[in-house]
């Protein structure tokens, strides 16, 4: 294990930690929006699947968005290592298993896709904060861009939560 060094790092090494970390958060994206169609269709709540169905075209968007970043940086995506992001996203809290109550099923959409949204997040202001360092101004600004997305689909979800809770 390397020594912590506390010393800032180079552009390259902080080049190699902006890749590294977009690569995972590319990729979870990626296998998202190859699965969302399915979870829409798990959904009971009209306005639930009309979330998802916004929340998967923010998915899009970010792809294009990170698709651009690796344009603007001369960099190819690569999913050669271990993707963290994209084994959270494949294991879908066992949503496929069905509830006794419909409500059951969607909290545990709502629960599972805010758990993503708050990755996201978290992602999105690591990778700004690295983009800044980098002088990467466009990429901060596409990162802006998606991070703002999550923010809005997480008060999204919330909402629906509080809807579907206090209905009768």
């Amino acid at each position: 294990m390397d020594n912590l060094n506390t010393k800032p790092l180079d552009q390259q090494l902080l080049k190699q930690v902006f890749v590294h970390n977009l690569n995972r958060t590319y990729f979870g994206k990626r296998y998202l929006d190859s699965n969302l169609g399915h979870l829409i269709k798990l959904a009971s709540f009209t306005a639930l699947e009309q979330a998802i169905q916004e929340f998967w075209d923010d998915v899009k968007k970010q792809i294009a968005r990170m698709d651009e970043i690796y344009k603007q940086i001369n960099e190819t995506p690569s999913d050669k290592n271990c993707n963290p992001i994209k084994s959270i996203v494949r294991d879908e809290f066992c949503l496929d298993e069905k509830q006794t109550m419909s409500i059951l099923g969607d909290m545990d959409l709502i629960m599972y896709l805010q758990l993503l949204e708050h990755i996201n997040i978290t992602s999105c202001r690591m990778l700004m904060m690295v983009a800044k360092l980098l002088k990467y101004d466009d990429a901060t600004q596409l990162l802006t861009e998606c991070f703002d997305e999550s923010i809005d689909n997480d008060q999204l979800f919330m909402l629906i939560s509080k809807e579907y809770l206090t209905e009768n």
